[in-house]
């Protein structure tokens, strides 16, 4: 492991207002253009897995993204949560990860949205960062005819009382990873299974809750854009997957099959 992974390792999102003033001598990419990446449906360890080595090889010049993606059901905690607040996970993998907050579920019908920015360039501390990302969601949710809000107490975006969407966020120089889980249609019952982002008693609902049968994508189109006008950017898709993840997805792959050669009995021939 190199001594930036090891820095990156160590740092807490709350220490990132410190690592925004950083510079480079390599030419920055123009800070108008957001790569927009469709990951489709994924498992999660794969893609944490590619986020990171994204993040340990950004410089100056690597262009911002937004990942779209899907989950299958996963349970994730925080950097500092607390066991006590996953309830009955059951089969569900759990997950313990490098963002801040607490425990958080992800699985098929949640819009998860993964940011790798450079702060830097769009003039964002982390307070901004998270102002930003919950704006996008409640101006989202008001484009679908729902009144949403923000609390100062619990970040996330709020329904009647509800959460519909959490956030977490990882910052190491400068740059972030994660991002934010927006409830639009998954099955609601798993969240029931956690303290939702370490909140006992804490509610959660959906769009589909709210009485809107709305597509994933649709939404996932109308926040990216949003997120992308705060930025300031344009949207650009980039039609095939991160070369990270694909790295990640093709090592996963070729150690199943050593692992599954090492397992077959041998035949003899006779």
């Amino acid at each position: 492991m190199n001594q930036r992974l090891r820095h990156c390792e160590r740092g807490a999102a709350i220490q990132a207002e410190d690592a925004v003033a950083g510079s480079s001598s390599l030419v920055s990419p123009p800070p108008g253009i957001l790569h927009s990446y469709r990951l489709g449906l994924q498992p999660y360890v794969p893609v944490w897995q590619a986020m990171q080595w994204s993040l340990r090889d950004r410089d100056a010049a690597t262009p911002d993204a937004l990942w779209r993606v899907e989950h299958l059901p996963v349970f994730t905690l925080g950097r500092n949560a607390r066991l006590e607040h996953l309830l009955r996970p059951g089969a569900i993998p759990v997950v313990r990860v490098d963002r801040g907050g607490q425990v958080t579920f992800h699985g098929p019908g949640q819009v998860v949205l993964y940011l790798l920015l450079d702060l830097r360039r769009h003039g964002l501390g982390i307070r901004a960062l998270v102002d930003l990302l919950q704006e996008s969601v409640i101006e989202t949710l008001a484009r679908f005819g729902v009144r949403a809000q923000a609390r100062a107490d619990a970040p996330g975006v709020y329904v009647h009382g509800a959460k519909i969407a959490a956030l977490g966020l990882r910052v190491c120089n400068g740059c972030c990873m994660h991002g934010l889980a927006f409830n639009v249609r998954p099955r609601l019952a798993e969240f029931t299974r956690m303290d939702a982002c370490g909140y006992p008693g804490l509610a959660t609902t959906s769009m589909r809750a709210l009485g809107l049968n709305v597509d994933p994508d649709q939404v996932a189109s109308v926040l990216e854009q949003r997120l992308a006008d705060r930025l300031g950017c344009r949207l650009e898709p980039v039609h095939h997957l991160p070369e990270t993840l694909v790295t990640v997805l093709a090592q996963a792959g070729a150690s199943l099959s050593h692992r599954r050669s090492r397992s077959s009995p041998s035949r003899a021939g006779s």
